[in-house]
Formats: structure tokens, C-alpha cells, sequence
């Protein structure tokens, strides 16, 4: 039997080594927009954002991601961003402005203390369709909830697996826009912990 469409075998835990760090790099730099074909990112989704490796190291000493690893592999990553780290990835910038006029159950997010970005979250190929996005989110839930009420991420709307994966879990739209710079179209969903 082939131990990579096996569930059996995955751990949900969360980043404790830099070599975890590096092997979430790994991971991102595979599953990024820019290296996957039209077709691989329709069928398997993508990811839009390349953390720079010292500012994702210091994010692990705040907030430690959860990871799922088959043995030693990191086969998937759900990135916990706390607001502090807003600024360090230029791209999320505008986001986390965006983020601070949004409510959350009727009081603005700028005002609530106890919530988090969801930076990232991938699986890697040959481990999708396995539960893995659900067992990383339930596991996120566990370890974050002691900390936060909740937690908001983005999704491109032309990123149809991953919408549907987050709507699945308990994801609630917070938000549709589109981005006058890029054109592209945003989801803004949170998930209470």
C-alpha cells in the first residue's frame, strides 16, 4: 500500500524545529500561483503569498503554525499570523488595513483583541482529498482557542478549491471585494475558534 494516500500515517502538530520552518517554504515555493500551470491551480488550488524565511521563523516563535508530517515530511501547513505581523509581509499590508474596518458578531475587528490571520494554508500534492485541510483546521481550533475567538483569512474567488474547502469547515463570508490594483476578486471569511 502506498503510505502517501494512507491517513493513518499523518500527525497534526505544531512547528517546533526550523527544519519544519524550511520544509513549509518548500511546500509554499511548490503550490505558489506562480509555478503552477492554469489546470494544476483549477484542480488543486494555490497559494499567493511567499513568506520571506526570517520573518516566517519569527511568526513560529509567536504563533507556532500547525503542521500535518507524515513521519518527517511536512506534507501540510496552517499558517497562525498574529496582527503584529501585519507589516512584515508587504503583500498582506493593504489586507490588514482592510481587516481593522470589518466587524466580527457585531463589534469591529480593530477593536477586538482575540483574533489572528490565517496566513496560509497548503497541502501537498498527493495528500489532498485526504482530510487533511479539515484535521489541520481542527487542530488549529485546539490549539489557538485558549488565545483567540476567531480567525480571518483571504481567498481568491478564482481559487474554487480552496473557497470550498474553507465554506466546508465552518468558514462564514465576512466580505467580498475586488482589488482595484490586481483585479482581483477577494473573499474575506473568518472561522470562531
Amino acid at each position: 500500500m502506498n503510505s502517501m494516500k494512507t491517513r493513518h500515517h499523518i500527525e497534526y502538530t505544531t512547528v517546533s524545529t526550523p527544519e519544519e520552518v524550511t520544509q513549509i517554504l518548500a511546500l509554499q515555493a511548490a503550490n505558489h500561483d506562480s509555478t503552477l500551470s492554469p489546470a494544476e491551480k483549477e484542480a488543486q488550488g494555490f497559494v499567493t503569498v511567499r513568506h520571506d524565511p526570517d520573518v516566517l521563523q519569527r511568526m513560529n516563535e509567536a504563533a507556532p503554525a500547525v503542521i500535518a508530517k507524515d513521519g518527517d515530511r511536512v506534507v501540510g501547513y496552517a499558517l497562525v499570523m498574529p496582527r503584529s505581523f501585519g507589516a512584515e509581509v508587504p503583500e498582506l499590508v493593504p489586507m490588514f488595513a482592510m481587516l481593522d474596518e470589518l466587524t466580527w458578531q457585531g463589534r469591529r475587528l480593530r477593536d477586538h483583541p482575540r483574533w489572528f490571520v490565517m496566513g496560509q494554508i497548503c497541502i501537498a500534492d498527493g495528500y489532498r482529498g485526504q482530510g487533511l485541510f479539515d484535521g489541520l483546521y481542527a487542530k488549529m481550533q485546539k490549539v489557538c482557542a485558549a488565545h483567540y475567538d476567531f480567525t480571518v483569512t483571504e481567498v481568491a474567488a478564482r481559487n474554487t478549491r480552496s473557497l470550498r474547502a474553507h465554506e466546508r469547515v465552518g468558514f462564514e463570508t465576512m466580505r467580498v471585494y475586488d482589488d482595484p490594483v490586481t483585479g482581483e476578486t477577494w473573499y474575506v471569511v473568518g472561522l470562531a475558534m
